[in-house]
């Protein structure tokens, strides 16, 4: 027995390595965006995020200078095309190989000469620097193009970031979607805390006929998925006027998140010393007083649980949204919805969408650490004496 002192048990080892892997199945995908927000489209398509520190070696498809403009007469109805593969720009890179065909990349040497037939040539150097040679009816119409394989150094860049969020000109800007979904996420955080409050503290210290019953029916709602409140609910605003707009939506969001804020706010406030709420009645405090001034500060875990829970929940909504909202002329595009629009629209950009999901989930991840410290201590709150 002694010899056993001490060891863990084996179910404790499960556990513990239980929670590093779905701590590192959770951290993977979340660095990998944060990594390939800051790459370009080529490094993304070359290699995956985790080798974004090191060179990559990719093949590079360039087109040389339109021949109609830069073409030089040699004479003898030979022309001459002169110029830099990589155009104004530096390139950083290494250039291995070129060649003129996808059929056989890699087929030439830098400096070497490709002959293309017919008496056209092009000569490609490590340097980017380029000579093409044919008749009149070779060195015009579509340039030469040139495939490269070269090694590039890692390079991130914050241009995606100012494309999604700053570009006047870029119409699939997140920055509207963004102030549109905080919009409706304040609010519909903060109204369901407010309502949900009051009717806990009902629920738990107050007596009044019905009361079990009225705590079944929260219990019960928990389960009721909410697909089928949609359409009778929006039928329901349509009726009084309500339409689809940010009040239709945040009552919406108000409704489906009430029975789980009632229930656990109401769990957390069955659980605070009966003597203080006593105490305070026979010194002739009101019912609001206590509620105001001793259950709301010490339900502050309990609410900033729900706060987290409610908060991530409408910021990744797009059901609701959908129904209760958007309208064709997408002025109200929330995140979710525009992340939806970029992978119609602009499906081969990884960096923009990249750049634009992990906008979408910064502001939750915020959220989410500086209040996590409240949030086991609001899920346990009652369920233990």
């Amino acid at each position: 027995m002694d010899a056993m002192a001490g060891r863990k048990p084996v179910v404790v080892w499960a556990l513990n390595i239980s929670v590093v892997l779905l701590v590192l199945l959770w951290l993977f995908p979340t660095l990998g965006l944060f990594v390939s927000s800051f790459r370009t489209g080529d490094q993304i398509t070359a290699s995956g995020w985790w080798s974004a520190m090191f060179p990559a070696e990719q093949t590079l498809q360039i087109r040389a200078a339109d021949p109609d403009d830069n073409r030089v007469d040699l004479g003898g109805g030979r022309f001459m095309v002169e110029g830099n593969i990589f155009g104004d720009e530096a390139f950083d890179g290494k250039m291995s190989a070129w060649a003129t065909s996808s059929r056989r990349l890699g087929e030439n040497a830098p400096g070497a000469t490709a002959d293309l037939g017919d008496g056209e040539t092009f000569t490609l150097n490590a340097d980017g620097s380029y000579v093409w040679e044919g008749d009149n009816d070779q060195i015009s119409g579509r340039a030469q193009r040139v495939f490269i394989d070269a090694t590039t150094p890692p390079d991130f860049t914050l241009q995606n970031y100012n494309f999604v969020l700053f570009d006047e000109n870029n119409s699939e800007g997140m920055a509207k979607a963004f102030f549109n979904t905080l919009t409706v996420v304040i609010p519909a955080t903060i109204i369901p805390i407010l309502v949900a409050a009051f009717a806990a503290y009902a629920l738990a210290w107050m007596d009044f006929p019905g009361r079990a019953l009225l705590i079944a029916a929260v219990v019960g709602l928990l389960v009721v998925p909410l697909q089928l409140a949609l359409i009778p609910l929006l039928s329901f605003h349509n009726a009084i006027g309500i339409g689809k707009g940010y009040l239709g939506v945040w009552l919406a969001h108000t409704g489906f998140g009430l029975p789980l804020a009632i229930y656990l706010l109401r769990n957390y406030m069955v659980g605070l010393p009966r003597d203080i709420i006593e105490n305070a009645k026979v010194d002739g405090a009101t019912d609001f007083q206590i509620f105001t001034k001793i259950i709301l500060p010490l339900s502050f875990p309990a609410l900033a649980s729900f706060a987290i829970f409610q908060f991530l929940w409408t910021w990744n909504d797009l059901l609701v949204a959908l129904v209760f909202l958007i309208d064709a002329s997408g002025q109200t595009t929330v995140m979710t919805k525009q992340i939806v629009e970029l992978l119609g629209t602009r499906g081969g950009d990884w960096e923009i969408l990249a750049t634009s999901a992990f906008v979408s989930i910064a502001v939750p991840l915020a959220v989410f650490f500086a209040m996590q410290k409240y949030l086991v201590r609001g899920l346990l709150a009652g369920s233990v004496k």
